[in-house]
């Protein structure tokens, strides 16, 4: 079983019980799921998975006010909980990430969820905000699954997080990778093999992989998340998706250089399509550069506009 859906069990059979019986009037005030760091929060998890960082349980979710009035006693029942559903693996499972200590199960504050993950308390507000989080930790505040909340406090963040941000934030974000992908891939791949430089060429390589993904995840108005998870996570992505195979294979395959610079010309001209799909670019060219400077130039805030196309 999946660690979310075990996590899920668990709250349904012994978790929600315990807190009707025990916090009926606390209740209202509570959200429970699963959610952050940890290949369980993905649904990637394996057996594998289960060798570090991994213990049984659910996220309860309050306010940092309500931590004041109930915390503790919270976090007491869910360790009891955990002790008598769970006991080989209770004694060092943590069991609070509020001001009783830093976890990924048990009782945490929305707002030291938050700010474990985005830096901030909250949903962002400002466009410096949506742009300097990186999209691996929007990716860790969206994942997984809230079985119940009472409050709606999370949910209503997680929706404003997964809809929000403004969409000259994700031009520049799109023209700083579409640029990266250029110098790295079209550029200085060849160039540091020319120079008798593979490894720096392989730097290069992975430089135009990582900003290609998360460039398909943008173009899907989405957070990719970080580098572990990220060929994974783009087999479900509704666009560009097939791209995985031939981003994975110039990583790994033992392919001449001038093949491996081929298949990135062949990527690059196909992320073009998607860009003139999307109206981000009138560009035939499949050179990427000025087509990072042709989404600039869409952005309407000023400011944004004005940032150095690789920031």
């Amino acid at each position: 079983m999946k660690g979310l859906e075990a996590a899920k069990l668990l709250f349904e059979q012994a978790g929600l019980p315990m807190l009707e019986r025990d916090f009926p009037n606390e209740l209202p005030r509570i959200a429970a799921g699963l959610a952050g760091r940890g290949s369980e929060c993905f649904g990637y998890d394996d057996d594998i998975s289960r060798d570090h960082d991994f213990c049984p349980g659910f996220i309860l979710w309050i306010t940092e006010e309500d931590d004041e009035r109930f915390g503790y006693r919270l976090a007491r029942a869910y360790r009891k909980l955990l002790q008598d559903c769970h006991p080989a693996e209770a004694e060092s499972a943590p069991f609070s990430g509020s001001k009783l200590g830093m976890a990924e199960r048990g009782v945490c504050t929305v707002e030291h969820f938050l700010r474990a993950r985005i830096g901030i308390p909250r949903a962002p507000q400002s466009w410096q905000e949506w742009l300097h989080i990186p999209d691996y930790a929007f990716a860790e505040t969206l994942n997984g699954a809230i079985f119940r909340d009472g409050p709606g406090l999370l949910t209503s963040i997680r929706v404003q997080i997964h809809s929000g941000m403004p969409e000259d934030v994700r031009l520049k974000k799109i023209a700083a990778r579409v640029i990266m992908m250029a110098q790295s891939g079209q550029y200085n791949f060849m160039r540091c093999i020319r120079h008798g430089e593979p490894g720096a060429a392989r730097i290069a390589l992975a430089e135009f992989v990582q900003n290609a993904v998360q460039l398909i995840f943008l173009l899907n108005h989405s957070f990719a998340p970080y580098y572990k998870w990220m060929f994974r996570a783009m087999r479900d992505l509704p666009e560009l998706s097939e791209m995985k195979e031939p981003l994975e294979y110039i990583l790994s395959a033992e392919a001449a250089p001038q093949d491996i610079a081929d298949i990135v010309d062949d990527i690059c001209a196909k992320i073009v399509i998607e860009l003139k799909k999307q109206n981000l670019s009138h560009l035939r060219d499949t050179w990427l550069e000025p087509h990072a400077f042709e989404i600039m130039h869409k952005i309407h805030n000023s400011e944004i506009r004005a940032l150095h196309v690789m920031e």
